[in-house]
């Protein structure tokens, strides 16, 4: 065999190793996707709010899977102690909270918390089904506003800084239109606080700080959010995004297990960016 061959031959076993793992990635989108609909075919319509909690133990359990041992997730309340005379902040009940361990909670039972903001590394939102109707309590809208209730907590105070808590909206269905006005403008009032969102296995979004390592490049070096189709891909790519944000330390010798998709998945960003 020449030499050619030979290169050839290591280049196709390499690319086949890069699509089993993409491969593994997108089993975990689809294995989300059919847990969620187990109670539903028992219980039908009957019990919405279990219906709820279950799709967020199902994710709790996902993510619980991969974190390293210094980093819980739960349900619960972020509190702060606002001044000196003793007044208490406390955050709306928060579907998941992932922290820090290595911090005294203030309260545990179970998987419920209470936890000081300092040990808050991020927070998500799970729905069952998200739609645009601004007027809904499922919409976009009411998430984003939801997640505003933060802003009065120091560690959410600049979303920014490198160690910024991971923010992310996840709904297991999403059918309605992508690229609907309601969608960017609920997105773009969040600016920067909500940095990762999952509509549905095939829809991913993303915020950016800047767009200058981006390739292909993007013309406009700006603060935005970008939306990505990721067939079958957009529940694990939030599950990754959270756990190298999460980590103490990038685990940066992993980006080839969690991030599988042939020439990054800038290739398959939408046209349509939302400029901040």
């Amino acid at each position: 065999m020449v030499k050619d061959d030979l290169h050839r031959e290591k280049y196709d076993e390499n690319m086949n190793t890069f699509q089993n793992i993409q491969l593994f990635q997108e089993s975990i989108t689809k294995e989300l996707d059919i847990i969620k609909n187990r109670l539903r075919n028992i219980i039908g319509n009957a019990h919405w709010g279990e219906d709820g909690r279950y799709k967020e133990a199902i994710l709790i359990k996902t993510i619980r899977n991969y974190l390293p041992s210094n980093v819980s997730v739960g349900t619960g309340f972020i509190v702060a102690q606002k001044s000196l005379a003793g007044e208490i902040e406390v955050s709306p009940q928060m579907d998941i909270l992932i922290y820090d361990n290595s911090i005294p909670v203030i309260f545990k039972e179970g998987d419920f918390v209470i936890i000081t903001d300092d040990a808050i590394k991020g927070v998500i939102e799970v729905k069952t089904k998200v739609i645009n109707n601004n007027g809904k309590d499922y919409s976009i809208t009411k998430v984003i506003e939801k997640f505003e209730k933060l802003r009065t907590f120091d560690k959410f105070q600049n979303m920014e800084l490198s160690n910024r808590p991971f923010v992310g909206l996840f709904s297991f269905d999403y059918e309605d239109n992508y690229n609907n006005l309601n969608v960017d403008t609920s997105i773009s009032k969040s600016n920067g606080l909500v940095n990762h969102i999952s509509l549905g296995p095939n829809y991913f979004i993303r915020f950016w700080k800047n767009t200058l390592n981006l390739y292909p490049p993007i013309h406009y070096n700006r603060r935005c959010y970008i939306k990505y189709n990721l067939i079958n891909l957009s529940f694990s790519y939030f599950i990754s995004n959270l756990l190298h944000i999460v980590c103490n330390n990038d685990p940066e010798k992993r980006h080839w297990f969690s991030f599988p998709i042939s020439g990054t998945k800038e290739i398959h960003r939408d046209e349509n960016i939302i400029y901040l």
